[in-house]
């Protein structure tokens, strides 16, 4: 009996700073939302909306969670009303997810 409760009492002791480790690992992969607000928005001006085919045309600098550079190019919108709030020539700050094969802009805020 005293050699079960000493191997039960050494695998606690090794198990525990494993779960301490697990424990402080970072879950905003986890949490969509927090990930995006964490996340740096990137410089744009708008070029061109499309309200039909409810695209933006921007003209940005890198976009740094896509690992992408500075370029123009035509994004989709995950929420139309957004291209009601911008007109071209507008500078915005703005977050674009990778959705399959599309460029999602899912945040737009004035720019400077």
């Amino acid at each position: 009996m005293k050699q079960m409760t000493l191997m039960v009492a050494v695998l606690a002791a090794l198990a525990a700073p494993v779960y301490a480790q697990q424990s402080t690992t970072d879950h905003s992969a986890h949490h969509p939302a927090q990930a995006q607000n964490a996340a740096t928005l990137t410089d744009g001006e708008i070029r061109k909306v499309d309200k039909d085919a409810q695209k933006l045309t921007i003209r940005h600098g890198p976009i740094l969670n896509l690992e992408m550079p500075a370029m123009t190019m035509v994004f989709q919108v995950k929420d139309p009303a957004m291209l009601d709030k911008v007109n071209a020539g507008d500078k915005i700050k703005f977050f674009v997810e990778k959705t399959g094969g599309a460029y999602i802009v899912t945040r737009i805020e004035p720019g400077t």
